[in-house]
């Protein structure tokens, strides 16, 4: 297998834990995004839609968007588990999950970033309080109910790391360079301490990655 990601793209980043929690190693492909590598004619071969990551299978079958690679993973990999084998317990995850994925993602990516401030005139320091912002949108309900559920362990959902828990990693890796002020959050700043003291995590995050710019 072939992993087409960048560093620093949390997307990236969540599909990196996922792969190493499964303990899979496929080969990594970097992807400089900030010169614009993904929009080539040999990227774009890959992936149509020009996003990181993307895995390609040993039979050159391409795979794109991180949750769907996440699950594929837990459907051929089924150990460990990503997902729980309860429905109850798989709609949550995916909840908390895509709370991230579709809700602070989205609006906070390279792409957005660069439109505010191409389109729009915005600085850092007012890309900065955007990124901010809609972070703080989700968090605040994420953290409330990752509180206030029985269901919530020393991960996301009980005990054992999965899906919701790389797609949180890397969002609270992100939010550090944005200067997020995590202190409102003390159960998700619990959680991620749990997860950066696995190795799975750890080796996932952007500055151990061969392409990372010191």
């Amino acid at each position: 297998m072939i992993l087409h990601s960048y560093f620093r793209s949390s997307t990236s980043t969540r599909l990196r834990a996922a792969l190493n929690l499964k303990g899979l190693s496929p080969r990594y492909q970097p992807w400089h995004l900030r010169a614009g590598e993904q929009r080539s004619q040999r990227y774009l071969a890959l992936n149509p839609q020009g996003l990181v990551p993307a895995l390609e299978l040993d039979d050159g079958t391409v795979l794109t968007q991180s949750l769907a690679i996440m699950e594929y993973l837990d459907e051929v990999h089924p150990e460990p588990q990503l997902l729980p084998r309860d429905p109850m317990g798989r709609a949550r995850v995916r909840a908390i999950a895509l709370a991230i994925a579709c809700e602070v993602h989205p609006v906070n990516n390279l792409r957005v970033l660069t439109h505010l401030k191409t389109e729009f005139g915005a600085d850092e320091a007012a890309a900065a309080a955007w990124f901010r912002h809609w972070v703080a949108e989700t968090f605040a309900p994420l953290e409330k109910v990752l509180t206030e559920d029985a269901e919530t362990g020393r991960f996301c959902h009980g005990d054992t790391p999965g899906l919701a828990d790389c797609c949180l990693y890397a969002q609270v890796l992100n939010n550090a360079r944005f200067g997020v002020d995590m202190t409102p959050y003390p159960t998700i700043n619990r959680i991620f301490e749990n997860q950066q003291a696995l190795e799975a995590f750890a080796a996932a995050a952007p500055m151990r990655q061969p392409d990372a710019e010191t």
